[in-house]
C-alpha cells in the first residue's frame, strides 16, 4: 500500500457507519447468504477520504458499512480485506462491442462492472433487425457478466428511417420517422443518442437535423454523447460549440476528449478552461477521456469525403487517383506520417503502415489506395502525452475505454488498471478517492444512474477489491490483449463475477434508463 494512501487513511476520512442490527432483517428478505467484508480501506466513490471499514452485502445490496473487525454474521461469507480498497465497480461510458456474441472478461478484470454500448452512431443488433428494442429483449433473457446500458445510435436510426448515407437535408417525413423510432427506443429504456460525426452517415448530417432529434432526447431526460465533427486542434471548440447546440435542450456529452494535433499543458488547461466557462454558463456540459495518446479507428478517416460510401469507390480510382492520392499524402503527413499508424486488422494486424506498404512493395498512399477506405482500423498515434494527461487528470473528467472485446489497442483491457497503476500509485498525481470517483460516481452522474456509482446502504453492490500497489496494466500497442492483474474480487448486483484472475459468473443485468414521469 503506498505510504501517502496510508497517511491520508490515518487522518480521518469520514464514514457515516449503519448498524448491524439491520442485517437479520435483511438477510431474511433475500435468498442469498451475506457477504462480510472485513476491515477494508472504503474508497466509496463520492470523493470522500478512504475510511477502515467493514461492508456487508445482502442480496443485490450494500447493506451496511460498520466500523472495522466486527463479528461476522452467522452464515455469511467473510472475505478478509486485509486493508485492500473496497471501491464501486467501474462504469464505462463508451463501449464497444457485443456481448450477446463477445467476451468482456478483460473488462472484468480491469474492475468494469457496467458498460455503456450503441456509441459513436452505431452500437449491437439483432441481425439486419435495426430496432434497439429488439437487441434490448435479447439481452434481458442472456446471462450477461456484467451490466450493459444502450444508446440509441444515430447512424442506425437514420438508416431505419430509410435515409440515404449522403443525404444531406432529410425531408420532414424523414426526420419525423427518426423522431418516431427515437422516442420508441428511449421509452424502451435507452440512455440517450450517441453521434458519429467523423464516420459515415453521421459525416453527412447536418446540425439542423440532429438538432431536431434533441429535442426528443430532451423529453426523456436523456444524454447526448458525440464523437464530435472534428478533434483537431484548430476545430474542437468549433465542434463543442455544434455538439452544444444540436444537443439542445439535452444534455450534451462529449465523447472520449483529445485535442489531436495539440501539445502540451497549457493547451489542455486553454480546452478545460473553454468546458467550464460552458458550465458557468448554465450549460451541462460532461466528458469522458481515456489515458493514452493513440486512437483507434478505421483508415476511412483519412480518405476524403467524396472517396467515402455511397461513392463508387472504383470510379474514384479510376478517375481521380492522383487527387486522392495527393489527399492521402498530405493527410498522413500531418498525422506523423506511415510509421505512426499501427494497423489492427489482419492481415496486417501489428504492423505499421510504413511497414505494410513495404512488405507489399508499394508507397503508402498506393496500398491505402488498394486496401480501400473498409480495408482496416488501426491505432492513430496523434495525440500529445502531456496534454491528454491534463485531460485525464481534470476532475469533472469522467474515464472511459473506447474499447471493445477484440480491439487491438490496450484501452480495451488497460484503461482503468493504467489510471491507478499509473496516476495513482507511480506518479501520485491523483488521490485514490478521486481516481475512483471519476471512474464511479462521475459516469453514474452522467447518466442517471442512481443506485449505482457509490458504496452506500441501499445501493446495488457492484464493489470491486484491490491493492492499488498490485494493479497492473498489461497491456500494450503490440500486445493488447494481456489481461490486467490486481483486481482480485469483482462483485455484479451483490454475486461474485470475477475471482482469482477468471469470470466465475453471470451476474450482470440489462439496464434501462428510468422513465420520465
Amino acid at each position: 500500500m503506498p505510504r501517502d494512501l496510508t497517511r491520508r487513511q490515518l487522518a480521518g476520512g469520514a464514514v457515516a457507519f449503519t448498524t448491524l442490527a439491520t442485517l437479520p432483517m435483511l438477510a431474511a428478505a433475500q435468498a442469498d447468504a451475506p457477504t462480510y467484508f472485513r476491515d477494508v480501506l472504503l474508497v466509496d466513490g463520492t470523493g470522500s477520504l478512504p475510511c477502515r471499514a467493514d461492508v456487508t452485502v445482502v442480496g443485490e445490496h450494500v447493506a451496511a458499512i460498520l466500523p472495522p473487525g466486527g463479528s461476522v454474521p452467522d452464515g455469511a461469507r467473510l472475505v478478509p480485506g486485509e486493508g485492500r480498497v473496497l471501491a464501486p465497480g467501474f462504469i464505462d461510458t463508451h463501449t464497444h462491442g457485443d456481448p450477446l456474441e463477445q467476451s468482456y472478461d478483460a473488462f472484468l478484470a480491469m474492475g468494469v462492472t457496467t458498460i455503456l454500448l450503441g456509441v459513436d452512431g452505431s452500437g449491437p443488433r439483432i441481425g439486419d433487425d435495426r430496432d434497439l428494442r429488439t437487441w434490448l429483449s435479447a439481452a434481458d433473457r442472456a446471462a450477461l457478466p456484467l451490466n450493459v446500458a444502450a444508446l440509441a445510435s444515430h447512424g442506425t436510426l437514420r438508416r431505419a428511417a430509410g435515409i440515404p448515407d449522403a443525404v444531406r437535408q432529410p425531408d420532414d417525413a424523414a426526420l419525423a420517422r427518426m423522431a418516431a423510432q427515437l422516442d420508441w427506443e428511449l421509452t424502451a429504456g435507452a440512455f440517450g443518442i450517441s453521434y458519429g460525426l467523423e464516420y459515415v452517415p453521421g459525416i453527412y448530417a447536418e446540425s439542423a437535423e440532429l438538432a431536431s432529434l434533441a429535442q426528443t432526447v430532451a423529453r426523456h431526460d436523456g444524454v447526448v454523447m458525440s464523437h464530435m465533427r472534428s478533434e483537431n486542434d484548430d476545430e474542437i471548440e468549433a465542434s463543442i460549440e455544434e455538439l452544444i447546440a444540436s444537443a439542445r435542450p439535452g444534455r450534451p456529452h462529449i465523447s472520449h476528449l483529445k485535442i489531436v494535433f495539440g501539445k502540451g499543458e497549457a493547451r489542455a488547461r486553454q480546452l478545460l478552461d473553454y468546458i467550464a466557462a460552458k458550465r458557468r454558463a448554465g450549460i451541462d456540459l460532461t466528458a469522458d477521456a481515456y489515458p493514452y495518446s493513440a486512437g483507434y479507428t478505421g483508415i476511412a478517416l483519412l480518405f476524403p469525403e467524396w472517396a467515402l460510401p455511397p461513392s463508387n469507390y472504383g470510379a474514384i480510382v479510376a478517375g481521380r487517383r492522383q487527387e486522392l492520392r495527393d489527399h492521402l499524402i498530405a493527410r498522413m503527413n500531418r498525422r506523423g506520417g506511415p510509421a505512426a499508424l499501427l494497423i489492427g486488422t489482419a492481415p496486417y494486424a501489428g504492423k505499421t503502415l510504413a511497414q505494410a506498404a513495404d512488405e507489399a512493395g508499394l508507397h503508402y498512399a498506393d496500398f491505402l489506395i488498394k486496401i480501400g477506405p473498409g480495408g482496416a482500423s488501426g491505432a492513430h498515434f496523434t495525440m500529445d502525452d502531456a496534454l491528454q494527461d491534463m485531460l485525464v487528470l481534470d476532475a469533472d473528467v469522467a474515464i472511459s475505454t473506447d474499447g471493445g472485446p477484440g480491439m487491438r489497442h490496450p484501452r480495451a483491457t488497460g484503461t482503468y488498471a493504467k489510471l491507478i497503476e499509473q496516476y495513482v500509485v507511480n506518479g501520485g498525481r491523483l488521490p485514490i478517492e478521486q481516481a475512483v470517483r471519476k471512474a464511479t460516481a462521475l459516469p453514474a452522474q452522467i447518466l442517471r444512474l442512481p443506485d449505482r456509482g457509490t458504496v452506500r446502504p441501499g445501493m446495488k453492490a457492484d464493489l470491486i477489491l484491490f491493492a492499488p500497489d498490485r494493479v497492473k496494466a498489461r497491456s500494450t500497442y503490440l500486445d493488447p490483449f494481456a489481461q490486467a492483474q490486481g483486481f482480485d474480487m469483482v462483485m455484479v448486483n451483490g454475486r461474485v463475477a470475477f475471482e482469482g484472475g477468471e469470470r466465475v459468473g453471470a451476474p450482470g443485468r440489462l439496464l434501462r434508463a428510468a422513465k420520465v414521469s
